[in-house]
């Protein structure tokens, strides 16, 4: 195969088709999945209808849904047609929804039945049509075009490497949301790439339940096992605890992919509320080498909850908790953590389970080009700079944003910064740039690596480290329900009990960090933070 003639989404999907026509390919849980050559069929069909609604090469038809094979199936039929797929985070709000809309031009939105809603009085001078996701169906009654199921289309499409195949919006932990420039080739690169790290089988099956709306999930959940022949099953509720472990025994998943909040929420409140439960097991779990074969034990248990075939666990979009990932290696899970952004569609970095290194993401993949700039002398600290086939084309309409973050020769700065195992060229991510505290005599605090240590204290659920008049502050969420358990008069002596937590949070926290990162207020937050797709913080609402 020539790569550079060949780097398109038809291409991959074309050669799916002829390869693997039988096999599984997109399904719900519940039920069989569509074969790959039923899948084709069905593309065509949708192919057949947009050509109907006359989109035409370079055309942007945004997708507003929650997972669903029909959210593939329409992806796969816009991008073989040359137009522009514009997915859209099924938890932004109307407003959100109406400006991406507006901004991209879309021609045609596809929405899920329940999110109708958030579209149904959304009116501008581009969007010609609004069609129901679940069956292409009208929304809009006056677009009297029909939806064929055994319709065909006979068109040849030529779609280039260097065409736009993806506008993804996202919401970030910054504020404003930006139009990510996604072509052919830097989808298709990632995923090949990604597939080399990981090597993926026609057997594989995914349990598919981050949105599809997101560059994690897109790439390495849709267009990797489309490329291998492997199968794809969605949920059709979110994913709950209720909701996940019945589907994961039904389709007993060899591969997952995951945000940290997921499998940290399944050690806090599975493996770790069970030892604590016993005064006994939590007395050996101090003990390393007890501790040890206690989460080898709990690793076993864990496997068969995960439906007993798990052979790569996905985590990215975030840092995962050290405590964790030190469970995750003594519980033999096959884990791994990558790094990347929206903007290099998605991966960097990453590691499969057996190369795995604690607090490490990995070496960078294969055919880019990575550097660490400005490094700080004393601490080998510097912003990760990477160039090569999965940077971005651009931010849609921004060209001033778009050169803030690309170089004239084609460096892309992300905005993290890390330091870089020389030996092995594995890479420590440390944090935002814009993340940094700068301490009172010049020190770099970075806030994320204080919460990874709030968050291992008893009954925290989240945590934030913000400045506020030249002092660090915690902003703490706690499991309100579980004190209320261990205090039974919990409610009435609230704020003496509140007092003495924060008091001995402090303590902990300032034993465990340097003096210069120590915390001088901690409060408490009553609700959830508000947080991103990929479950981040969004920092800048609890900041000033």
């Amino acid at each position: 195969m020539n790569d550079k003639q060949n780097l398109t989404i038809p291409f991959f999907l074309n050669r799916s088709f002829e390869k693997y026509p039988g096999n599984p390919f997109l399904g719900f849980s519940d039920e069989k999945a569509y074969t790959y050559s039923e899948v084709k069929q069905q593309i065509s069909a949708v192919i057949s209808f947009l050509e109907k609604l006359e989109v035409r090469k370079g055309d942007k038809v945004a997708i507003l849904s929650n997972n669903m094979p029909n959210w593939g199936i329409t992806y796969f039929a816009v991008v073989s047609m040359g137009a522009v797929v514009v997915p859209l985070l099924p938890d932004f709000s109307e407003e959100e929804v109406k400006n991406i809309l507006e901004h991209s031009e879309a021609k045609i939105v596809f929405c899920a039945q329940l999110l109708i809603p958030k579209i149904i009085n959304i009116e501008n001078e581009y969007l010609k049509a609004k069609i129901k996701i679940n069956d292409f169906s009208n929304i809009d009654v006056r677009n009297n075009i029909v939806y064929d199921p055994c319709d065909f289309s006979t068109n040849e499409y030529t779609v280039s490497e260097d065409d736009l195949a993806l506008l993804i919006y996202t919401s970030g932990t910054t504020g404003k949301s930006k139009g990510v420039m996604l072509s052919h080739r830097n989808v298709c690169f990632n995923a090949e790439k990604s597939g080399v790290l990981q090597p993926i089988f026609p057997e594989d099956k995914f349990l598919s339940f981050l949105p599809l709306s997101h560059a994690y999930e897109h790439t390495l959940g849709l267009i990797l096992p489309m490329m291998n022949g492997a199968s794809v099953y969605y949920l059709r509720k979110l994913p709950t605890p209720a909701v996940l472990i019945p589907a994961m025994q039904q389709v007993k998943p060899s591969i997952m992919l995951s945000v940290p909040l997921i499998i940290e929420k399944i050690y806090k409140t599975k493996i770790l509320s069970s030892i604590n439960s016993k005064n006994i097991t939590k007395l050996l779990y101090k003990i390393p080498q007890l501790r040890k074969w206690l989460n080898a034990a709990a690793g076993r248990k864990l496997k068969e909850t995960f439906g007993g075939n798990i052979r790569f666990f996905g985590v990215g979009g975030a840092k995962l908790d050290p405590v964790v990932e030190q469970f995750l290696i003594e519980a033999k899970f096959p884990y791994s953590i990558g790094y990347g952004l929206t903007e290099t569609a998605p991966l960097i970095a990453g590691a499969n389970p057996d190369m795995v290194k604690l607090n490490s993401t990995g070496p960078i993949i294969e055919g880019i080009e990575m550097k660490l700039n400005d490094v700080n002398p004393k601490t080998g600290e510097g912003e990760i700079w990477v160039r090569g086939p999965l940077v971005m084309q651009g931010y849609y309409k921004e060209p001033e944003l778009t050169k803030e973050v690309l170089t004239t020769d084609g460096w892309f700065k992300t905005g993290d910064l890390a330091v870089m195992d020389k030996n092995d060229g594995y890479l420590y991510i440390k944090g935002r740039t814009k993340n940094v505290i700068i301490g009172s005599s010049g020190e770099n605090i970075y806030p994320e690596e204080i919460e990874s240590i709030i968050n291992n204290f008893e009954f925290v659920l989240e945590s934030l480290v913000v400045e506020e008049k030249g002092r660090l502050v915690a902003l703490v969420h706690l499991n309100f329900e579980e004190l209320e358990n261990k205090y039974k008069n919990f409610k009435e002596e609230l704020d003496e009990k509140m007092e003495e937590f924060k008091e001995e949070l402090k303590i902990y926290i300032n034993s465990k960090v340097n003096k210069f990162s120590a915390i001088k207020v901690v409060s408490i937050q009553k609700t959830p933070f508000e947080k991103t797709p990929t479950q981040k913080i969004k920092r800048y609402k609890y900041i000033g």
